[in-house]
């Protein structure tokens, strides 16, 4: 196999991880030119594969030890060895700035998620979503294009700042399959102030009084769309086709975010998601809009 041969592999096995796992991300990867959605693709299954290694069943002794050792490998970068994935993520930062340091904030997260972590405050909180999702998106600002003249700092602290939005929006949704998985997310000073415990029945629903949880859901989400608010200043600071895939991606966990306002309960009794006719209208949405 020529070196051409094998960096298509690793990019098409990048791609295919994306296309089977990021139900809401593929929307917008899919509106970047080629060689652009082929590094992000690169980037999207390193941080998938960590997050699988957090998520998953191994003891936690295992999950430690493995996230140690993805930590390295992306130390070692360019050095990559045969893992397709790697390869892809290789071939991307050499082309690209994309920040692979940021990776290590991404493994943190996950680490803090295998220990249980809690968190006492709201601000512990955004420190965690800066590690596990403002990561993403500065490593995904080093795949975009900015337009001339745009200072990269001020629209990386954009970046991170939308990625605190999503992981907001991503721990409401989630709160039940979290809690049944020993994870509390949300501040113990802001469970307490609404009265709520997040425990669980024998029927797996969460105990609190409706009236509270939905209090709390609400306020946590109020919060979380002023993260939005701030973070989609970063669309204009891009070119257009990049401008359409965060506006894609970002559009569909905010309309998420919109549903739980309209009925904060709604995630206790399902995993509240879009159709996928509706994310397609977002993400066509997101390109008409991008149009010069």
């Amino acid at each position: 196999m020529t070196a051409d041969a094998g960096l298509e592999r690793a990019y098409r096995e990048c791609a295919r991880v994306t296309r089977s796992q990021a139900r809401n991300f593929s929307y917008g990867i899919r509106l970047l030119r080629p060689d652009r959605r082929d590094a992000l693709c690169a980037v999207y299954a390193v941080a998938r594969r960590i997050d699988d290694i957090g998520d998953g069943d191994l003891p936690t002794a295992t999950k430690l030890a493995r996230l140690d050792q993805i930590r390295a490998a992306l130390h070692r970068l360019p050095e990559a060895g045969k893992d397709p994935v790697l390869v892809a993520l290789a071939d991307a930062a050499a082309r690209l700035p994309i920040p692979v340091a940021a990776f290590d904030e991404l493994v943190d997260g996950c680490v803090a998620d295998v220990r249980g972590a809690r968190y006492e405050t709201f601000e512990e909180l955004v420190g965690y979503c800066r590690c596990v999702a403002g990561s993403i998106g500065r490593l995904s600002l080093g795949v975009f294009v900015l337009r001339p003249s745009v200072d990269r700092p001020a629209a990386a602290e954009l970046a991170d700042t939308l990625g605190i939005a999503l992981q907001l929006t991503n721990i409401l949704r989630d709160i039940v399959e979290d809690r049944a998985a020993g994870r509390v997310y949300l501040p113990r000073r802001d469970l307490e102030r609404f009265g709520c415990t997040l425990e669980l029945g024998p029927d797996g629903a969460l105990t609190d009084p409706p009236d509270r949880l939905a209090a709390l859901v609400r306020w946590q989400a109020h919060r979380a769309e002023r993260y939005y608010q701030t973070g989609l200043r970063l669309l204009p600071l891009l070119d257009r086709r990049s401008a359409a895939c965060v506006a894609a991606m970002a559009g569909i966990y905010h309309r998420l975010l919109a549903r739980i306002v309209a009925d904060p309960l709604a995630v206790t009794r399902r995993r509240v998601s879009l159709p996928g006719w509706e994310k397609a209208y977002v993400a066509a949405r997101a390109m008409t809009r991008s149009a010069p």
